[in-house]
């Protein structure tokens, strides 16, 4: 199956879509931990249902050295005991983030304290962009995909 559009076809879109490739790269010199960066963008890409991304993120983080149990269990996060306080801090500010539209208020003081208690600023502005970058990822190339099951690895790379 082919996709629906091809996006690095049109001059417009190549140069847009390559400054968000080119912020998404730039988050990798932050302070903000790989690993928290790779769950982060794993568990937005489950909630939107992008195989490119999850597929992509999930070999990403194992050749990084990740585990296969923190792997599998990042779409039940909160029942599992293997994410530290701050990684379960930065995958709730993720789901309300990627859920926006979801709590009326957008993400609450409550989450948003919560992070702040585990992330300096720098690394706060990191997880906000980066999930932000995700996000808009993962609607590239959902938009994009053929109908689901047709998925082919070769998507939007970030």
């Amino acid at each position: 199956m082919t996709a629906r559009l091809n996006l690095f076809a049109d001059p417009v879109a190549v140069k847009a879509w390559k400054h968000i490739i080119a912020a998404s790269k730039a988050l990798g010199e932050s302070t903000l931990p790989a690993s928290t960066r790779e769950l982060v963008m794993l568990r937005a890409s489950q909630i939107n249902g992008c195989a490119g991304c999850i597929d992509m993120h999930t070999k990403d983080a194992a050749a990084a050295g990740e585990t296969a149990v923190r792997l599998h269990l990042v779409a039940a996060w909160r029942e599992a005991t293997v994410y530290t306080d701050a990684e379960r801090a930065a995958l709730l500010l993720t789901e309300e983030a990627t859920r926006i539209a979801d709590a009326a208020g957008g993400v609450s003081d409550e989450v948003w304290a919560n992070a702040a208690k585990y992330f300096n600023d720098e690394q706060l502005a990191a997880l906000v962009t980066q999930i932000a970058l995700i996000n808009a990822f993962n609607r590239g190339n959902v938009m994009v995909q053929t109908p689901a099951g047709d998925y082919q690895p070769g998507s939007l790379q970030h």
